[in-house]
């Protein structure tokens, strides 16, 4: 393949070379256990210390409230979970909304079947939930879990978090967000937005696979997950994975200093690209709120045509985008959020999105932009279905 144009950051991105350079040393000289007793293991460890630091200074947090996992996908797990396990059985009320991820949609749905109290918020045809019913749900209870995302990873529509957290507050509820997609795209301070727990994914914002954080608030109260040693301060089990933490506090350091300008230039980019497809393609829908939504995200559903088949069109053409979450792949039904936004029959099979990154340019949005609304039209031209001939009226 010639040329790839790569806008699916959201799904993962490319690894910073900065962040590979910093790594390298950890593979080879510096390959010691961090937690052993004697000095070869022991130099590891101060690096690790100096990159929890920066982690904790990327988000604004004391470097003790940071935990290492390995995705956000346990950090999901291991703040849902963990925190429904304290306390007796199905006593903590746990309320999150049909738009989630499915690293907290699925434990959600698992806690539910076995007993516990489980309240899935509904969103409007933006992608917002309304603030009222989240206070309906809070009320009466004496220990909710509440967890809804900072940003969705299929709309990019930000959710009110600073609101979220002060009604959570007000009711003595905890209050997790799974900041995956905001990480390095908007500033995230858990001073400023008083959360209990956050998760995030390093290969998000130009780290490696394989490495992640939870925040922990102190005081918050949530059992461990993982069991088996006394890393992270007893909080997660498991030799550290000293390259990649590395790497991930080198990531930080890169999005916290250069974060401001590349918003403005993905939101030029996004709105570039956002603009070229609704005047070359006929029966086009924006979906999500595009007063609240992340710099490098765009969402399209086209009308009449499957989001699957213009992936793969555009696929080998050497552009790559996705039809929604990576970790929902492989699934033939539409997306959970574009169905959850009542978007008409009509688009939501058509749903496809375009995720941007700091190493993206004017000519990648040229190219695509010359290269979607013939495979659009081509795949009009062979569907069945049209203005004229609208799928809803059949039985």
């Amino acid at each position: 393949m010639e040329k790839v144009v790569y806008l699916d950051n959201n799904a993962t991105s490319r690894v910073a070379p900065e962040v590979r350079d910093v790594m390298a040393p950890f593979f080879d000289d510096l390959y010691g256990n961090p937690s052993s007793m004697h000095a070869f293991g022991g130099q590891v460890a101060k690096y690790v210390k100096r990159a929890r630091e920066e982690v904790a200074r990327f988000i604004n947090c004391e470097p003790d409230e940071v935990v290492f996992t390995s995705c956000a996908t346990e950090s999901d797990n291991a703040a849902i979970r963990g925190s429904a396990e304290w306390g007796a059985p199905g006593e903590r009320k746990i309320i999150t909304t049909a738009v989630e991820h499915p690293a907290v949609l699925q434990p959600c749905r698992r806690l539910k079947a076995q007993g516990h109290d489980v309240v899935f918020l509904p969103v409007d045809h933006v992608g917002q939930i309304d603030l009222d019913e989240l206070r309906k749900e809070l009320a009466g209870t004496k220990d909710a879990i509440v967890s809804v995302m900072w940003a969705n990873n299929e709309t990019g529509t930000i959710f009110p978090i600073e609101k979220i957290a002060e009604i959570c507050r007000e009711h003595g509820a905890t209050f997790h967000t799974d900041a995956v997609q905001v990480a390095g795209k908007i500033p995230v301070d858990v001073r400023k937005v008083p959360v209990d727990m956050l998760s995030m994914s390093g290969h998000k914002f130009h780290a490696p696979k394989g490495i992640g954080l939870l925040y922990l608030r102190r005081g918050t109260k949530a059992k461990p997950f993982m069991l088996g040693g006394h890393q992270e301060s007893g909080r997660r089990a498991g030799t550290e994975n000293v390259p990649y933490i590395i790497g991930l506090a080198k990531a930080c350091e890169l999005a916290r200093l250069g974060m401001a300008d590349e918003a403005v230039k993905l939101t030029r980019l996004r709105d570039r690209l956002e603009k070229g497809i609704l005047e070359t393609c006929p029966n086009v829908i924006v979906n999500g709120d595009r007063a609240h939504r992340l710099p490098n995200t765009l969402n399209v559903s086209f009308e009449y045509i499957e989001g699957e088949a213009i992936a793969y069109s555009l696929s080998d053409l050497g552009i790559c985008i996705s039809t929604g979450s990576a970790c929902a792949s492989g699934s033939l039904d539409p997306s959970h959020v574009i169905r959850a936004m009542g978007v008409p029959f009509i688009a939501v099979h058509g749903s496809v999105r375009f995720s941007l990154s700091r190493y993206s340019t004017d000519e990648d949005i040229d190219f695509v932009l010359e290269k979607l609304p013939p495979v659009i039209k081509h795949l009009r031209d062979l569907s069945p279905f049209g203005p004229d001939n609208d799928p809803t009226t059949y039985k």
